[in-house]
């Protein structure tokens, strides 16, 4: 049988460490493969049982397009790039080698984080405390704050995000796939939004993807899904909330030496809160290296491009609800769930070394909402 041939076609945008998904007509067997285009380049590829076929382009100039075949990878040729490690209570992530981060979900004070969430060099992005009582340097205010993390303030009056006396929970129930591999490695979970009380709320359907990625940035891939499986859910209008949130290391903080940008070009809190954006970027410099954390909203997300609730002192959030916060009360954000119905949101998080116009943030976008084309040769 001859090898199928693919082209992938840059567009007009430079492609760099860029995930890219795909079907051929005839689906491969699931499993490892090469993309080998014929002149010492060799790309690692993943066939998955749904039919979709994974790689991550190195580079690809705009308007520059390449061909590959597409064979079977050797059986010494499989060792995985992204790998997971369930503990128990926690589920490390490591991209070749080194820890990007854990997910964290046994006996937890209110609901599941990540923590620590490191960029390339394995530098911190986000902050130590609560996790860590006496980490040097820290801010010490809102312990809800945890380094990153899925919740909102106010659900059928209920208060999932702060951990004061009579806070709702987020309690993680089973994962339904945990996979390492060669182009990247990912984990569904199922936890249940409850009141103080065990109450049921709703139900959080999480899929993350991290991919392999080389170079400058690492990349991770959020789809988060919010049921009413028990009832309608009223999700209201306030800023105490963020579907996914991030605290940044508090030596990336505006008053030291952070930065706020989001894709207009904002700038830190005067320019960035309540504000709709495809995009919010936080750097700055930490253990002596320029860094920072980017959430990007895709078209597929509820309310598309979010608001966003971003603070100087190193809070981000991508809150679609906050309206009669950023609008000084002229309008409603409170959303209504009937039962039965569900609410999607897919964001990527870019960890990266350098400033965000260094990393080229606004680029690593384009990557995510309009990823190159792949043409298979018939």
């Amino acid at each position: 049988m001859t090898a199928p041939i693919i082209t992938v076609e840059a567009g007009r945008h430079h492609r760099r460490w860029c995930p890219v998904e795909f079907r051929l007509p005839q689906p491969l067997s699931p499993g490892s493969h090469v993309l080998d285009s014929g002149d010492g380049a060799v790309l690692q590829a993943e066939a998955l049982n749904d039919g979709r076929i994974l790689f991550v382009l190195p580079e690809l100039s705009a308007g520059e397009s390449r061909s590959y075949r597409i064979e079977s990878a050797g059986a010494t040729d499989t060792k995985a790039n992204v790998t997971l490690t369930d503990s128990g209570g926690d589920l490390s992530i490591s991209l070749h080698g080194e820890l990007v981060t854990r997910y964290v979900y046994g006996d937890v004070p209110a609901r599941p984080y990540f923590y620590p969430v490191q960029a390339p060099g394995q530098i911190p992005v986000t902050r130590a405390y609560p996790m860590e009582q006496d980490a040097a340097g820290e801010t010490r205010d809102h312990p809800h704050h945890r380094s990153l993390w899925i919740a909102h303030g106010e659900v059928n009056d209920a208060d999932n995000w702060s951990e004061e006396p009579g806070h709702a929970h987020t309690r993680h129930q089973e994962f339904g796939r945990i996979t390492g591999g060669r182009v990247a490695g990912s984990f569904a979970s199922t936890s249940l939004w409850t009141k103080a009380g065990g109450e049921p709320l709703l139900t959080q359907d999480l899929a993350v993807t991290v991919w392999a990625t080389g170079g400058d940035f690492r990349l991770l891939d959020f789809g988060i899904k919010l049921s009413a499986t028990h009832g309608d859910v009223h999700f209201g209008d306030t800023k105490e909330g963020g579907i996914l949130s991030v605290r940044v290391a508090s030596a990336l903080d505006v008053p030291r030496t952070g930065t706020i940008t989001n894709v207009y070009g904002g700038t830190n809190e005067a320019e960035t809160w309540g504000r709709a954006a495809h995009w919010c970027d936080y750097s700055g410099t930490n253990a002596g290296s320029p860094v920072g954390i980017a959430i990007m909203d895709h078209p597929h997300s509820f309310r598309y491009p979010t608001h966003w609730h971003v603070r100087n002192y190193g809070l981000m959030t991508a809150n679609p609800f906050a309206y009669a916060a950023y609008t000084n009360g002229e309008k409603d954000g409170s959303h209504t769930l009937k039962s039965g119905e569900a609410l999607a949101f897919r964001y990527r998080v870019v960890l990266h070394a350098g400033s965000c116009s260094g990393a080229d943030v606004n680029g690593r976008y384009l990557d995510f909402v309009a990823p190159p084309k792949v043409l298979a040769t018939p």
